[in-house]
């Protein structure tokens, strides 16, 4: 059998969640019996998503192999349940590399470099080898951005030059914004035929069109598509606003788009398996009896006036996840680490009682000390608290100050002449760091660590299905950092009373520390991104273990 191709593009405006489509379309083929695999194509110059603000463009997501990639790499792992990789996730930047790169070694035979066909072919290139990499029957290839961008015309192009070459193995798929203006008060189609009509521009006709919007489209809106975009009526498909993204494939489903997908590709027709995902979706709808609320202490929340979701998106995935397999419902409250800094004899106003507090993810001093100030906060008032990365660093910084009395202890991140490093920068760092060679060059991707036994952490790898290696009591986290726990201070804390209960296999390094279960209800900090690795059907164990704490507390 052939492999076929699904382009997915976008139209209107960035962040109708043409990501979650995608990943919800390739669910329903992968459903239906298929080998499916997806790739995302960003318009950035970046080699990867590492180096990004991620207010500016999100929480990029961390894969197995160390890939720092775009949020939307997150959504098909979590709707295919398959791990993603720097196949899955192309920038532009990579294409220009890779051509200029080849062309410094001659392998053009002295030909002119020109965008068309050497950019267009090493796009078609990434996406032949990720198909014949999976021995995908499928392959959809998301196009960053909006149609009419200048910055991803190339991809638009390559996808039209493959379905000149294959038209019987190629359709595409345009996902369009259909506002609701407060003042009309109805549907205006008009902004997504402006978008398809740019499609058509660049010789492409949608096979489909997914209407985003705050509503069903009715007939007549679909009528109106099907006129001024040349297309039938039936292959309108409305994805309007959810309460939560794991009901699209759902929705998708009851408008057949499965069956019409396989039906143009010339494919037979299967019946998708949808039992679990019916069942995932009537636990997270179901009435919950407990509610808890969750304090997050970070500091990439806003943008101008505006606060964002979408720079802690994975952290909140992964308590989504946990708080439905639980059943309790989950309030988060954000709160800014320079706030609490700066108001740090009032925190009971600020901070308050939640039944747990998350220090997550970070770099840098900005808001570093309203951290640590929090950290502490939970341990005295013996508040659930989990450190992700910055927030198990600046845990064991805490402790040093409190605890060991160490008042001048913390990282070398932001105190670099500071008499107590305890945590500090790895030594095969320190070379990387001096030559601002800063992309893709920390510790990142999956290590594995051996979890000590007796303490929270084993309890939990072991209850809810955490180990590789269970025997060994090994288990495997994703990371990305610089800075860690300096060893040669571990038998102070260790005295003191602070755990390590996990430590790499490769370098020894200190990967989970925790208090005693006899002193704190619950008190964990790991140096992995749990979240990650976190998906629907398939919570993390630390944070069903930290959202059953915050329901006990």
């Amino acid at each position: 059998m052939h492999t076929k191709y699904i382009f997915v593009s976008g139209g209107v405006i960035s962040g109708i969640g043409k990501g979650t489509t995608a990943a919800s379309i390739a669910f329903l083929l992968k459903a239906s019996g298929y080998k499916v695999t997806i790739i995302k194509f960003e318009n950035y110059l970046n080699l990867d998503a590492g180096t990004i603000n991620p207010i500016e463009h999100g929480d990029p997501f961390l894969c197995e192999d160390g890939t720092e990639a775009d949020m939307d790499i997150g959504s098909y792992e979590k709707f295919l349940d398959e791990d993603m990789g720097k196949d899955n996730f192309i920038t532009m930047g990579r294409i220009y590399k890779t051509v200029i790169d080849k062309e410094r070694r001659f392998e053009y035979n002295g030909e002119d470099v020109e965008a068309i066909p050497y950019i267009t072919d090493e796009i078609a290139r990434r996406i032949n080898y990720l198909a014949r990499k999976k021995n995908a029957d499928i392959v959809l290839i998301e196009l960053g951005g909006t149609a009419g961008e200048y910055q991803n015309i190339f991809y638009y192009e390559a996808a039209r030059i493959m379905t000149l070459k294959n038209p019987e193995d190629v359709i595409h798929i345009h996902v369009t914004y259909v506002p609701t203006p407060r003042h009309i008060g109805e549907p205006k189609t008009k902004p997504a035929q402006l978008s398809v009509r740019t499609l058509n521009s660049m010789g492409i006709q949608p096979d489909f069109v997914i209407a985003r919007s705050e509503k069903y489209l009715d007939q007549r809106r679909k009528d109106r598509f099907a006129l001024f975009c040349n297309m039938h009526p039936s292959d309108i498909i409305s994805n309007p606003d959810l309460p939560y993204i794991y009901e699209i494939p759902l929705l998708l489903h009851k408008q057949n788009l499965e069956k019409k997908i396989l039906k143009k590709l010339k494919l037979p027709i299967k019946l998708p398996k949808l039992l679990e995902w019916e069942k995932l979706n009537e636990k997270i709808k179901s009435k919950k009896d407990k509610k808890i609320e969750i304090a997050i202490i970070g500091k990439y929340f806003g943008t101008g006036d505006y606060q964002l979701r979408d720079s802690y998106a994975a952290l909140l995935d992964a308590i989504d996840h946990a708080s439905w397999k639980i059943g309790v419902e989950v309030k988060t409250k954000w709160i800014d680490a320079e706030k609490v800094q700066a108001e740090e004899k009032h925190l009971e106003n600020i901070i308050g009682k939640p039944n747990g507090i998350i220090v997550p993810i970070g770099w840098g001093e900005r808001g570093a000390e309203g951290m640590i100030t929090t950290a502490s906060y939970a341990r005295i008032n013996n508040i659930p608290y989990l450190g992700l990365c910055y927030g198990m660093q600046l845990a064991v910084i805490a402790f040093a100050r409190d605890i060991l009395g160490w008042k001048d202890a913390d990282t070398t991140e932001n105190s670099p002449k500071t008499f107590r490093p305890v945590i500090h920068l790895m030594p095969k760092q320190e070379s990387i760091v001096k030559r601002r060679a800063y992309g893709g060059t920390m510790r990142l991707g999956a290590w594995e660590a051996k979890v000590k036994p007796n303490t929270r952490a084993f309890e939990l790898y072991d209850k809810y299905g955490g180990f590789t290696n269970k025997s060994k009591g090994l288990t495997s986290e994703r990371h990305r950092h610089r800075y860690e726990f300096h060893d040669k201070y571990s038998k102070d804390f260790e005295k003191n009373g602070l755990i390590i209960s996990a430590r790499s296999i490769v370098e020894n390094l200190a990967e989970i520390i925790e208090l005693p279960k006899e002193n704190h209800p619950f008190y964990l900090g790991t140096q992995g991104h749990p979240e990650y690795k976190s998906r629907p059907l398939k919570p993390h164990p630390i944070f069903l273990g930290f959202i059953k704490a915050c329901e006990e507390n």
